[in-house]
C-alpha cells in the first residue's frame, strides 16, 4: 500500500504537495496557458489530462480483470448525471473566466500568484455552500427522478466496459488530431501568451 496511507490527511497532503510541484513544473499552473484551453489556441493541458483519464480508466480495468483490483476497493459517489453537468458548466465557466481551477488555484498562490487568491476565496466558499445545502438539494435531486441508478456510466447506461473504454480512446486520439490541427492555426497568438506570462 502507499506509504502513510492509515494516515488518510498526511497521505492526501504529501500527494497534493507533489502534484502541485509537477503541475507548476510542467507550466500548467500559468492562467494564460489554461484559459488559452477555451481559445483552442493551447491543447497541452486537455491532452495531459485526457490522456491520464484513459490511462486510469484501462489500468483499472485491466486490475479488476485479472483480479488484482476488487470492485468496491474504490469509492465512487452515488452518480447524478443531471447534476454533475450543471456542476461542471459553473467550475468551467469560473475556470473559462479566470483561468484557474481549484487544483491550480492553491499551485498558483504558492507559487506567488495573488490573483490565485480569489479563486481559493471562492473554493472555500463553494465548498461551505455545498456542505451547508447538500442534504436539502440532494433531496431536491431525488425527488425530481435526477438521481441515476448505478455507480459508473456503465452502470447508469448499461454499456459494457470494453465500449466505453473504446469510446475513450477514440476520443483521446480526436483530441490530440484536433488539438494539434487548432494549436497550428493559433501559433501566434499563442506566442503572445506566452509573451505575455514571461513579461509577469
Amino acid at each position: 500500500m502507499f506509504p502513510l496511507n492509515d494516515s488518510g490527511m498526511v497521505s492526501g497532503l504529501l500527494c497534493g504537495v507533489l502534484f502541485g510541484y509537477v503541475l507548476e513544473n510542467a507550466g500548467f499552473g500559468s492562467p494564460v496557458k489554461l484559459s488559452a484551453q477555451f481559445k483552442l489556441t493551447d491543447w497541452a493541458v486537455f491532452k495531459v489530462m485526457f490522456t491520464a483519464i484513459v490511462v486510469a480508466a484501462v489500468g483499472l480495468w485491466l486490475l479488476r480483470l485479472g483480479g488484482l483490483l476488487r470492485p468496491d476497493s474504490i469509492a465512487v459517489p452515488q452518480a447524478a448525471m443531471v447534476a454533475a453537468a450543471v456542476g461542471g458548466a459553473l467550475v468551467g465557466a469560473g475556470f473559462a473566466t479566470g483561468g484557474y481551477c481549484p487544483g491550480t488555484s492553491v499551485a498558483g498562490l504558492f507559487s506567488g500568484r495573488l490573483d490565485a487568491l480569489v479563486f481559493i476565496v471562492g473554493v472555500v466558499l463553494g465548498t461551505t455552500g455545498f456542505a451547508v445545502f447538500y442534504g436539502a438539494a440532494l433531496r431536491s435531486i431525488k425527488s425530481a427522478g435526477l438521481i441515476a441508478e448505478g455507480d459508473t456510466f456503465t452502470d447508469v447506461y448499461a454499456v459494457p466496459e470494453p465500449v466505453v473504454l473504446a469510446i475513450l480512446g477514440v476520443a483521446l486520439i480526436a483530441v490530440f488530431y484536433f488539438g494539434s490541427w487548432f494549436e497550428r492555426r493559433g501559433s501566434g497568438t499563442v506566442t503572445a501568451q506566452q509573451a505575455v506570462e514571461g513579461a509577469r
